[in-house]
């Protein structure tokens, strides 16, 4: 088992390892006083590990009840919370009870949230069952909810208490699902560790599990323990995620996050070798990668309207909007610029 230490406005861990479901109980109970839980899940996840989390904590000593939504973006939503919040309340929950988020990246964030938001505040341990959430959004403290003007443009910053990363639940994601982790993988080796593409373009795709998702969140660990609230250093962490975003939104959501990242990254490093801002290899080894683990590296959606959509993503500050550059393999910058950089970045980067 890894473990990793995250220290924030609250310190937790991090433990990576085969066969973490069934030890949530265990695991979670000497960090939550009361013995009350709601596992927050989707219908897709719900099937597959739900009865396995309920066991486990039934024997560690929890009286257990489970949230269930309709998988999906779409579901991600403030009346999705709402009837969340008012399950919450209807159980009784207390403040020394626990929220359980069984599930990826969209479960992950709205229990976090509600866990936030629930009087003002209760214990929440992440259970990440995508990639994408082991790697990235169960850790670091970012839960929120999408409206019709932009993608999680309701939140809070909130550290869970406890994250465990079940390797085995990988084996039943399915191949977009999966790739889509893949995406956020390359972007912590295009922004921080040359190593880390070294070891994608060199090993089987898919190997070294363990080692990648652990490499990846100690770059995130100590990123957010420089800049918690996503101030500054930390918005290293959003590269491919501006475009990316608006690409979601223009698609009405029915595009993968992961998905979304990809091009954004592609669009933005294309942008930068033709503008003189990085070398080429920075386009070759990402375009490699991105083909090499089934990403997408363009769109074929209107300039206009991924400007349009990208003016309502949430890290704007009046009419700047900090884009995130490549300088070199394993390393990007922040530039704070105006809209106007960005519709170039699109004008010159969209095209393969």
């Amino acid at each position: 088992m890894t473990t990793i230490t995250v220290k924030a406005s609250r310190a937790y861990e991090v433990k990576i390892a085969p066969g973490l479901l069934a030890r949530a109980g265990e695991l979670s109970a000497p960090l939550i006083q009361g013995r009350d839980a709601v596992i927050v899940s989707d219908s897709n996840v719900w099937p597959l590990y739900g009865q396995t989390v309920r066991d486990s904590l039934e024997q560690a000593g929890f009286r257990v009840d489970a949230f269930v939504f309709p998988a999906g973006e779409s579901s991600k939503t403030p009346q999705t919370l709402v009837e969340l919040l008012t399950f919450l309340a209807r159980k009784g929950l207390t403040r020394s009870d626990a929220l359980f988020a069984l599930g990826g990246g969209v479960t992950g964030d709205m229990a976090g949230l509600a866990a936030s938001l629930y009087l003002r505040g209760v214990p929440c341990v992440q259970l990440p069952t995508s990639l994408l959430a082991m790697v990235d959004s169960s850790v670091g403290g970012k839960t929120a909810v999408d409206l019709p003007e932009g993608k999680n443009l309701v939140g809070t910053f909130t550290q869970p208490h406890l994250v465990l990363c079940d390797t085995d639940a990988l084996k039943t994601l399915s191949p977009a699902v999966e790739a889509e982790g893949w995406a956020e993988i390359i972007k912590y080796g295009m922004i921080r560790s040359r190593r880390l593409l070294d070891v994608l373009s060199a090993n089987p795709a898919g190997s070294e599990i363990e080692w990648v998702i652990a490499h990846c969140l100690e770059i995130k660990r100590d990123v957010v323990a420089s800049d918690e609230r996503d101030n500054a250093v930390r918005q290293v962490l959003n590269f491919g995620h501006t475009i990316g975003h608006a690409i979601e939104r223009c698609g009405g959501y029915s595009i993968y996050h992961g998905e979304g990242v990809a091009m954004g990254m592609a669009i933005m490093t294309r942008a930068c070798v033709r503008m003189g801002l990085c070398p080429e290899e920075c386009r070759t080894v990402l375009e490699d990668l991105l083909d090499r683990y089934h990403l997408p590296k363009t769109c074929g959606m209107k300039r206009e309207d991924l400007l349009a959509a990208a003016r309502a993503d949430k890290k704007r500050r009046g009419e700047t909007i900090t884009l995130i550059q490549p300088e070199a393999l394993g390393s990007c910058i922040l530039n704070k610029t105006d809209f106007s950089r960005l519709d170039r970045v699109l004008e010159v980067g969209m095209d393969l």
